[in-house]
């Protein structure tokens, strides 16, 4: 009965070990894919944040004081016309590249994101 009692525990424990390296492989995927996930959301969100950031400031540049402005603003519509006109410029300025505020905002979400992960592992 002995033999049979040491074949069955190292099956076991070949089942076991098998199973756990599936898992542990498993885990490292979901684990690329969620950090892949995380890091496109956040570079999303950055790029949105410098759309915006630049948006603000440009329309800022095109208000004028008086009646008319550089964008004949005295009609009914120019308010609205400028405010299109000035997103769609942000959006080409960000697709063109930007002026460094994604970037760096990016780096810094990766940086906070990484300070959080090692302190929920150290917990």
């Amino acid at each position: 009965m002995l033999p049979l009692a040491t074949f069955a525990t190292s099956a076991a424990i070949g089942v076991g070990r098998a199973i756990a390296g599936t898992v542990a492989e498993t885990a490292s995927k979901t684990a690329d894919v969620s950090s892949d996930a995380a890091a496109k959301k956040a570079r999303k969100t950055a790029t949105d944040f410098e759309a915006m950031f630049l948006e603000s400031s440009l329309d800022r540049m095109t208000q004028s004081e008086g009646t008319d402005g550089p964008l004949g603003e005295n009609g009914t519509g120019g308010g609205v016309y400028r405010s299109m006109l000035t997103k769609e410029y942000a959006d080409q300025i960000v697709k063109s590249g930007g002026v460094g505020i994604a970037s760096q905002v990016f780096s810094e979400m990766m940086k906070m994101q990484g300070a959080g992960d090692g302190a929920a592992h150290a917990a």
